[in-house]
């Protein structure tokens, strides 16, 4: 069995040391589209300077206000509160320090990237956006992003994740002690972290600095549009021509399902009565004026509750001196062939082949609730349909061939909800982890702050 890690971020602004276990795999980050993002950098940039340095590497006031456009963006389209922009200014310059020095360390211990893993990331942004890669481009270009700076992006959240999952999976340890302790001290009063929301929501933007007479616009609009979704109107069909929330609208407003604790106290307060269906009143925000729909409510923890479990196998590759990670993905990519043409038999060349615990049993990996496996290969695992085999996909633990056999409705039992309070417990402690480890590589790195010129 493959243990849930922590996702690649974009939760950004978090903290400015603390890694988000929130996100849940790669993402773009603006959402594509974003209408109403304040947009830090408008107009030409001006006479580029340092404004720190790290072991050397320095860091430019362009890449700081690139940074912000990216974080105000999100802020915006999420509702959540707009810190002052010299408070953001600073945290991003020591988010950036943080980054470049576990970048520089990344490269220093010979963690690599290379493209095929990058094209994988690319067009997990593109199936979470509900785009093709063609599409994805198209409009991040239109949104004026360079897509090598993109493609760098991405390479550089998969080098940190590495680097992280390195580092930090041998720091947590999860006993069955742990455990009882955690259902103990929840009692009937359960854990927002346990609580898995499904929502979508449709965002009437209000411009930084409007007017009165703006605001009370924006807000009969969202009135109106509240009216026509209670009368039964179609809320996606309201949030893809109404809506301003960016990469959401575009999904009929839909968000996904998050653990409450991952979601803007905004959105969970709006929906905490609802009845799976309900649509909130309209609720105000720094980005505007939202009106939210409660989907599906779930307790994830908790024994007799429906999931819906996976039963797969996989082939699993591990690169090393003797296989690269290219050649990994090769060779699978020809055992997906030869399989599909009836050449070969999974769970054979499974046994023989596949590099972990499951290679005996030909590969399977039993039947598996949702975060049960990391982010990325559970992503693909969702998109599959019985039978079906995915292309070669990476992940921390090397390069997997996935087939999915069947899914199924099921109850949890106690067993399975001590899987999921393990995860939760792993991830939690994961969080802490990373900032105590973050704080290390920081004070080890040397930095310098300039000033602006003047």
């Amino acid at each position: 069995m493959i243990p849930r890690s922590l996702a690649l971020g974009c939760a950004l602004l978090a903290s400015a040391l603390a890694w988000p276990a929130a996100a849940q795999g790669l993402r773009a980050s603006p959402e594509l589209g974003a209408r109403t993002a304040p947009r830090a950098d408008a107009g030409p940039l001006p006479a580029d300077y340092i404004v720190a340095v790290v072991n050397s590497e320095p860091i430019t006031n362009n890449e700081v206000r690139r940074r912000m456009v990216r974080y105000e963006q999100q802020l915006a389209a999420q509702g959540s509160p707009m810190p002052p922009r010299s408070q953001l200014a600073r945290e991003v310059v020591e988010r950036l320090i943080t980054e470049k020095a576990q970048l520089q360390l990344a490269r220093d211990t010979g963690v690599r990237a290379d493209d095929a893993v990058v094209d994988q990331a690319e067009a997990s942004v593109a199936r979470q956006n509900g785009v093709s890669v063609q599409e994805l481009r198209r409009r991040l270009q239109a949104d004026g992003m360079v897509l090598s700076q993109f493609r760098e992006d991405l390479r550089n959240q998969i080098l940190l994740q590495r680097l992280r999952d390195r580092e930090l999976q041998a720091r947590v340890k999860i006993t069955e002690l742990d455990i009882d302790q955690y259902l103990r001290e929840q009692g009937p009063s359960g854990d927002p972290a346990l609580t898995e929301i499904n929502i979508a929501h449709i965002l009437v933007g209000v411009p930084e600095g409007a007017t009165e007479q703006q605001v009370a616009q924006a807000q009969a609009k969202a009135n109106q549009l509240l009216q026509r979704a209670r009368g039964g109107e179609d809320f996606g069909k309201l949030a893809r021509e109404n809506s301003d929330a960016g990469g959401a609208a575009q999904n009929a407003g839909v968000i996904g399902a998050r653990t409450a604790d991952r979601l803007p106290p905004l959105f969970v307060d709006a929906v905490r009565d609802l009845p799976e269906g309900g649509i909130s009143n309209v609720v105000r925000s720094a980005a505007g004026f939202h009106i939210v729909k409660l989907l599906e409510r779930r307790e994830m923890g908790k024994t007799g509750i429906a999931v819906t479990q996976t039963h797969a196998r996989h082939i699993l590759l591990r690169p090393s001196a003797q296989m690269t990670e290219a050649q990994a993905r090769q060779r699978l990519a020809d055992i997906k062939r030869r399989v599909q043409a009836g050449q070969a038999d999974f769970a054979a060349v499974a046994r023989e082949s596949s590099q972990d615990a499951s290679a005996r049993n030909g590969g399977d990996l039993g039947w598996a609730s949702p975060g049960m496996f990391v982010p990325e290969f559970e992503e693909v695992l969702d998109a599959l349909q019985p039978g079906q085999i995915a292309d070669p996909i990476t992940t921390r633990f090397g390069v997997h061939l996935i087939q999915l056999l069947e899914r199924r409705q099921s109850q949890l039992n106690p067993k399975e909800q001590r899987e999921v309070v393990r995860n939760l417990l792993r991830e939690k402690k994961m969080d802490e982890a990373y900032v105590r480890w973050a704080q290390e590589v920081r004070g080890r790195a040397y930095v310098e702050l300039r000033e602006p010129p003047q």
